[in-house]
């Protein structure tokens, strides 16, 4: 099938913001809680809002694991951000052959232009959803729909790419298909449980399945 339009994930999908995440989410928990967490403890909410992320390792103390992890991110951002290799050949392919694309993330806009300053990607989409441009975020579906509505496109003949399971089941609920990547936060196993259309392990299986055999 050819998708058009082709919806993205950011963290984790387009960008190898894994270290920076977790180290990020170290730091605050560590700093406000004095907690040391596992790494899989401190990434199993990546894919939802940052707040509702801190809220999980404290409602009462959100707030201020929220300020204090935005302030470490930030700082650190062009030291631990990191291309994955393939991603940038596959855009340009994708534009070549006409394909409309989009970021649908749950990631703040002014986090997504600091990462765009180090991985200047940003002109290969034609829209860009974040957390800022909605009160309902993945797992809900309506950033989703809100990115196929800019692009007048429908649902059926749209993918929606992720490596959480917050995202395969946004992209479920919204009508794409869905295509989980394992490059990511997440693991084969948790990602299958969301129940995604197709399930891809490295960029070129990707690049094949969305642009077909090179």
């Amino acid at each position: 099938m050819t998708f058009n339009p082709v919806l993205f994930d950011l963290d984790g999908t387009v960008i190898d913001t894994v270290a920076l995440i977790r180290e990020s989410h170290r730091h605050a928990v560590s700093t406000v809680l004095g907690r040391d967490l596992s790494d899989e403890q401190l990434v199993a909410g990546v894919g939802k809002p940052l707040l509702e992320q801190m809220r999980a390792f404290s409602v009462d103390r959100a707030e201020e694991l929220h300020d204090v992890y935005r302030v470490w991110n930030h700082a650190n951002t062009e030291r631990l951000i990191a291309s994955y290799p393939g991603i940038l050949e596959l855009l340009e392919d994708l534009r070549g052959a006409g394909r409309r694309m989009g970021i649908v993330t749950s990631k703040a806009r002014d986090a997504v232009d600091l990462a765009w300053r180090s991985l200047p990607l940003e002109d290969f989409f034609d829209v860009i959803i974040t957390a800022d441009d909605g009160d309902r975020h993945k797992p809900n579906p309506d950033p989703i729909l809100q990115a196929l509505g800019a692009l007048g496109a429908d649902a059926g003949g749209a993918c929606y790419v992720g490596d959480a399971p917050f995202d395969i089941r946004a992209g479920n609920a919204a009508g794409t298909t869905t295509i989980a990547v394992t490059w990511g936060f997440f693991t084969e196993g948790a990602l299958s449980q969301e129940h995604p259309d197709r399930v891809c392990h490295s960029v070129d299986e990707l690049r094949a399945m969305l642009l077909g055999p090179s």
